[in-house]
């Protein structure tokens, strides 16, 4: 929309006038959304490039601009219209007339509820909307943007004629780069041995009939990946391949066949994929029905389109309410100094809103705190960040919370909730999937799972260090455990960056009275990090403690920090992948 605006008339202009403006305004934000979508897709296109060339750096820094890019559009598109429209910019019947006629337009184009979304976007912009308006908005808890789906031009399929090694020779012929094969026949061995096996171990009945997979490659971080499934008689499996570009080529680095494998691929802790999809609805049906348990929401969001997983965790959030009577309670866990947080009995989500008011201990400001979670949607969150949606302006019934809850919301969090009639405005939250509490979870497991947990904790710390992460408070109950048992930190209000930090060795006492003070009796920095202390806070018994020296005692010595921040801050990029636990490369030097 360019050029000088034109003098709009009035809504109630004469009929042609006004069906004109309508049929204009809704013409103008479908070739707005095209404009957002085309620059999208060249931003992810850029993807094969950078892997080709081994640019990590480049690709953390479209990782960034694609973020950034469906805000500015939204922006930029609602001022136009407010300008072009003028004195008529908030009038409701023309915007709902601009709404229908829109919904005319959008008819026959590709994903249509991405551009209902970026609609409800801008009038959500133009109108300071609380909650939904249903006059002009497109949001109904009936609403499925993978009803109606019926084509599969997304995928690709390969039938298998009597060999396992010819019918992954075929498929990986089909997934050549341009850069050559480090050893392509190795390659193909190494995914027809581990289908193999897991054939065998699983005891699966029949051979493989074919293998069906989604024609763009995954691109994610410093690793591609084909996706799809492996079709047996009246058995499905997960299929993820992960390629590797060394300094001698592309190979196969893993093959995933697990459901629980490829839902740690596309788990909310990880960056989004760039893929280049012609339709995206497409997709995420078919990754669907390999990961049934992982929401719609979930996979629009790792797929890249963010805003579409937002409003479909927005459906997903009321629908519940809908169709239960569950109630807003408190979340699990110790009562947070910064957030108040709270859940939906039998919804697997956490609604963290920030406190007016922070105890002394905490230094940290309310603005800082927002920066943090805005740095944390920013990054590489390698497995280990929790993926929190902002969400401002919601609406929610009173009469589902909890008293106790509400009233702690009300009284310490007035910045960004306040009762409206049979309504809790929440006015500024951040949700993210709800997990166990890691101190509530050690409390009932079993000796092996609190081992296995306790490992995982220690991983945990060591794969934000690796992608220049320093979570700050370390306590357990910072951390959650998943349904796949990873554990995940979720606490940003202390998080900084690795090479911010000044990780120093505790100094030997002076005297014997030095060691018995009850404050520190040498200067410490506010950036200064004594990792040797860590160990005195986590409130661990003898076997635990045993358990986390013996594998990661490295992590409560400065050096270990000091040296890593040397490699972060030469530019290396520390790999942490979503498969092979424990397996850790530098990027660089592969």
């Amino acid at each position: 929309m360019t050029g000088p605006p034109a003098q709009m008339p009035a809504a109630d202009a004469a009929p042609d006038l006004a069906s004109a403006l309508v049929a204009d305004a809704a013409a103008a934000i479908v070739a707005a959304f095209g404009r957002y979508n085309a620059e999208y897709r060249v931003i992810t296109r850029r993807a094969p490039e950078r892997f080709e060339n081994r640019d990590w750096t480049g690709i953390q820094a479209d990782v960034v601009e694609r973020l950034e890019l469906y805000s500015s559009m939204v922006r930029d598109t609602a001022a136009a219209l407010q300008e072009r429209l003028g004195a008529a910019a908030r009038d409701v019947a023309l915007w709902s007339a601009i709404r229908d006629e829109y919904a005319r337009q959008i008819t026959e184009l590709a994903d249509p509820e991405f551009l209902k979304t970026f609609f409800s976007s801008i009038t959500r912009r133009v109108f300071d909307t609380i909650g939904v308006n249903a006059a002009i908005e497109f949001f109904a808890l009936d609403l499925d943007p993978l009803r109606g789906i019926t084509t599969h031009d997304v995928t690709g399929s390969y039938v298998n004629r009597g060999s396992i090694e010819l019918l992954f020779e075929e498929l990986l012929s089909d997934f050549r780069f341009r850069t050559p094969w480090r050893d392509f026949e190795g390659s193909v061995e190494h995914v027809a041995t581990d289908v193999r096996l897991h054939l065998q171990r699983e005891r699966l009945p029949g051979p493989i009939r074919e293998v069906e997979v989604i024609r763009p490659v995954f691109y994610q971080m410093t690793r591609a990946y084909v996706v799809g499934r492996i079709l047996g008689g009246g058995w499905v499996l997960p299929l993820a391949i992960a390629f590797r570009n060394t300094t001698r080529g592309v190979l196969v680095d893993a093959v995933m066949l697990r459901e629980n494998d490829v839902s740690t691929l596309f788990s909310f802790t990880r960056s989004y994929f760039h893929v280049d999809l012609e339709r995206v609805g497409e997709a995420v049906l078919f990754l669907h029905s390999i990961l049934p348990r992982k929401p719609v929401s979930e996979l629009f969001t790792v797929l890249g389109r963010a805003k579409q997983g937002k409003t479909e965790r927005y459906r997903e959030i009321f629908r519940h309410l809908a169709d239960t009577a569950d109630r807003f309670i408190r979340a699990p866990g110790e009562r947070g100094l910064v957030m108040a947080c709270f859940t939906c009995e039998k919804l697997d989500v956490v609604f963290k809103i920030i406190r007016d008011q922070f105890p002394a201990v905490k230094t940290v400001l309310r603005e800082e705190v927002i920066a943090k979670y805005d740095m944390v949607f920013r990054h590489d969150r390698g497995g280990r960040l929790v993926d929190a949606q902002e969400f401002r302006r919601v609406r929610l019934p009173r009469a589902r919370f909890d008293p106790d809850m509400l009233d702690e919301l009300v009284r310490e969090c007035a910045l960004s909730v306040h009762i409206d009639g049979d309504d809790v405005i929440v006015g500024h939250a951040y949700v993210e999937r709800r997990m166990t509490p890691l101190n509530l979870y050690l409390r009932s497991a079993d000796p092996d799972q609190a081992e296995l947990a306790i490992i995982d904790y220690g991983q945990a710390i060591r794969d934000l260090a690796y992608t220049n992460i320093f979570a700050g408070d370390l306590l357990l109950k910072n951390f959650g455990v998943t349904r796949n048992s990873r554990v995940i930190f979720y606490d940003y209000d202390e998080l900084c960056q690795v090479t911010d930090c000044r990780f120093r060795d505790l100094p030997e006492p002076a005297c014997d009275d030095d060691e018995t003070r009850g404050e520190s009796w040498f200067y410490v920095a506010d950036n200064d990090v004594f990792p040797e202390t860590f160990l005195n806070f986590l409130g661990l018994d003898d076997r635990l403690r045993e358990i986390f020296l013996d594998k990661h005692h490295e992590i409560l010595e400065a050096s270990w920090w000091r040296s890593l921040q040397q490699r972060l801050q030469r530019g290396e990029v520390v790999e942490v992948l979503p498969y092979h636990s424990f397996r850790v490369r530098v990027a660089s030097s592969a």
